[in-house]
């Protein structure tokens, strides 16, 4: 008896093709409970800042219908003369958080590139818990060592930039600086010192978000930059940096976003004044927030509605620059430039 062997591809008699497998996508069990809490957490953090946003836009209808846009470009605060303005303090916060900017920035940078690339393996753990850990020093620590510790020195460093570089007028005083007893009240409470109190609270965030980056640079490209003879600066100069670029655009503006928000420590330092100045060395200045801070307490209706109104500002401009940094960061690979 001879046996027929079935065709290769055709069914056998008797039997069904198997039918391929349905894939979901869908999360279950324990991925499904953890998007759905993400989920929440995500979408409550929204609404708790557009709540905010919201209300404070709400309050501040009636400042806006009272003064107009007059209350952008005033420059006093006179509440008893109803007089309203945050034109001045809006200058004295840019002034602040310029000046913490412009000293954070190559500190945080060389922080950075020291910890990521420079610093024994023994040590990096140590150096990133202590300028983590400057993050959770309360700004009033800050303000306090501003103004009993830093303060007498910052004014004399303030004093030598009035003498050499006095024809700037970013660094002109009302003051002889050359005067055999010199005004050294003329160089203290300024935004220059309120800045370089700012400048430590920028430091770690700024310097986490760059350091970050930095370890992320390809370990290959390090490699290879290495093997065709360049120096370790050679290696940050034309693989670390050009990676970590969106990083450091980002941590820089992550840390003007604080700088520009921060309250006690310049409340503390500073001598409130209501003037637009470009001299950054001489006292007297004042920020949002610290106007804020200090007239909160004390206000009336109308002057509430005003500080809610400038608060509201604050929150716009500090909403737009981290948005803006948030995007930087979340960027694609940003060193394309090193690939060969």
């Amino acid at each position: 008896m001879t046996t027929v062997l079935p065709v290769l591809g055709t069914p056998v008699p008797g039997t069904e093709p198997p039918r391929p497998r349905r894939i979901s996508r869908r999360p279950t069990g324990a991925d499904r409970t953890f998007v759905i809490g993400a989920t929440l957490v995500g979408a409550s953090v929204l609404v708790i800042t557009g709540g905010i946003g919201f209300f404070l836009a709400l309050q501040s209808v009636p400042t806006l219908q009272r003064y107009g846009w007059s209350f952008f470009t005033e420059t006093q605060w006179q509440p008893e003369a109803d007089v309203l303005g945050i034109g001045a303090v809006l200058v004295g916060t840019f002034s602040v958080a310029g000046v913490a900017l412009l000293i954070a920035f190559p500190l945080s940078l060389m922080t950075a590139l020291y910890i990521s690339d420079f610093a024994p393996a023994r040590l990096k753990g140590w150096l990133v818990s202590m300028v983590d850990l400057m993050a959770a020093v309360p700004s009033i620590i800050y303000g306090l060592w501003g103004f009993f510790l830093l303060q007498p020195h910052a004014s004399a460093i303030a004093r030598w930039l009035h003498q050499n570089l006095g024809w700037i007028p970013l660094f002109s005083v009302d003051a002889d600086p050359n005067a055999a007893t010199w005004e050294a009240t003329r160089y203290t409470a300024s935004a220059f010192i309120a800045g370089i109190a700012v400048a430590m609270m920028v430091l770690p965030m700024a310097c986490a978000v760059m350091r970050q980056v930095f370890d992320q640079a390809p370990q290959g490209e390090r490699e290879a930059a290495l093997a065709l003879g360049a120096t370790r600066w050679g290696v940050i100069r034309t693989v670390v940096l050009p990676f970590g670029r969106g990083g450091i655009i980002g941590g820089t503006m992550l840390g003007l976003g604080r700088a520009l928000g921060e309250t006690i420590a310049v409340l503390l330092i500073v001598s409130p004044a209501f003037e637009i100045k470009p001299n950054i060395l001489e006292i007297g200045t004042n920020t949002v927030s610290a106007l804020i801070a200090g007239r909160f307490g004390e206000a009336s209706d109308a002057q509430l509605s005003a500080l809610l109104t400038a608060g509201f500002v604050l929150f716009c401009i500090t909403l737009v620059i981290n948005t803006l940094a948030a995007i930087v960061v979340a960027r694609s690979r940003s060193g394309a430039e090193t690939d060969a």
